[in-house]
This record gives C-alpha cells, sequence and structure tokens, in this order.
C-alpha cells in the first residue's frame, strides 16, 4: 500500500493569538506558518507526491501550496477541522474554563462540540478519509507510491491513534504541532 505523509497546517492567524478557529473561514497563515510550511517543503524536496490533498481550509490549502507549489491541490472535505461549534473563534483560555474542556481532554469519545460535532464523528469520517484516498492512489499509482495529506491537529492526531491502535480516548497524548510531519504506511498486517 501507499504510504501518505500528513502534515499539519502552518501556524495560523488563530493559533497565534490563542483562538480556536475551527471551520472560521479565512484564517490564514501568519508569517511563522509561511516559514514553517517552506521549512516543510525542504524537508519533502525530492519525493514525488502521486496526490496533494488538502483539508478545504484556507491555512491548510496555503500550506499544501507551499510545500508543492505548481502542483493541483484536491480538496477533500473530511479531512476538514472538527466543527467545534459554538466555541469557535472563541480564546483557548476561556475555553479551558468550559465543563466540557475536562472531557475533551480526558475521554475525548464523549465530547461533544455546543452546536458542533463530536470527536468521535471527526475521527470516523477523518480516517475513513485517509483510507479511501489511500486505497485510490494505490489503485491509480501502485502500492510505492507516496501522497501527502494537509489537515488540522485534531484530525490528524484522530488518524495517527486509530493507525497506533489506541482508542480515541488516549489521542491527546499525541502531540501534533504546527507544521509537523507524520508518515502512515497502511499494509494488509495493519498500519
Amino acid at each position: 500500500m501507499p504510504t501518505v505523509v500528513l502534515i499539519r497546517h502552518g501556524r495560523s492567524t488563530a493559533n497565534a493569538e490563542g483562538v480556536l478557529a475551527g471551520r472560521t473561514e479565512g484564517v490564514e497563515l501568519d508569517p511563522t506558518g509561511e516559514t514553517q510550511a517552506a521549512g516543510v517543503a525542504e524537508r519533502v524536496a525530492g519525493v514525488e507526491f502521486a496526490a496533494v490533498v488538502s483539508s478545504p481550509m484556507l491555512r491548510c490549502r496555503r500550506t499544501a501550496e507551499v510545500i508543492c507549489p505548481g502542483r493541483p491541490v484536491q480538496t477533500e472535505e473530511r479531512l476538514t477541522e472538527c466543527d467545534y461549534g459554538t466555541w469557535s473563534g472563541t480564546t483557548l483560555k476561556a475555553l479551558a474554563e468550559e465543563p466540557l474542556w475536562e472531557t475533551v481532554q480526558r475521554t475525548p469519545s464523549r465530547a461533544r462540540f455546543p452546536d458542533g460535532e463530536s470527536l468521535t464523528e471527526m475521527s470516523t469520517r477523518a480516517v475513513a478519509a485517509i483510507r479511501d484516498w489511500d486505497a485510490r492512489v494505490d489503485q491509480e499509482h501502485g502500492s510505492d507510491a507516496v501522497w501527502l495529506a494537509v489537515s488540522h491537529g485534531d484530525v490528524i492526531k484522530a488518524i495517527l491513534a486509530d493507525a497506533f491502535g489506541m482508542h480515541l480516548d488516549l489521542f491527546q497524548r499525541i502531540v501534533v504541532d504546527p507544521a509537523s510531519v507524520s508518515i502512515i504506511r497502511y499494509t494488509a498486517n495493519g498500519p
């Protein structure tokens, strides 16, 4: 099976301000995020990506464009940020005071965001997207192909937890910094 290179978008304006952006439109990379994306481009220089796939959010698309200039970026709705509902646009400091915050940190599989989705729903759609794209890349480009997917911290943590065989309640143990690189190769015997 192919190898997927998962990249979290570079630092965004919301990250820099300590705000949970969620699906807020127009959140861009800040200058540090642009530099981080350029650094990832240097790290993966020479890798021929069979496909470049991104969350539809601007900060992810821009990261993909910096990493693979001139390449078409295919957007995948299922890799979009978690729908944090009414939490979107709120500072992390304020959210840490919410009773739901402890659930999100300790037992995320039980967390549903007000007027948003659950972390379990987010995980299910993201893992399905990665596995579907992996099978597509395998069919179109062969089992030695390498492809790129740019998404968001919680989304990538959920995908990695699945690959590690970890319960979603343990996914907060995984650290996925802005512009981090994670690699998964799915095989017949598991990731």
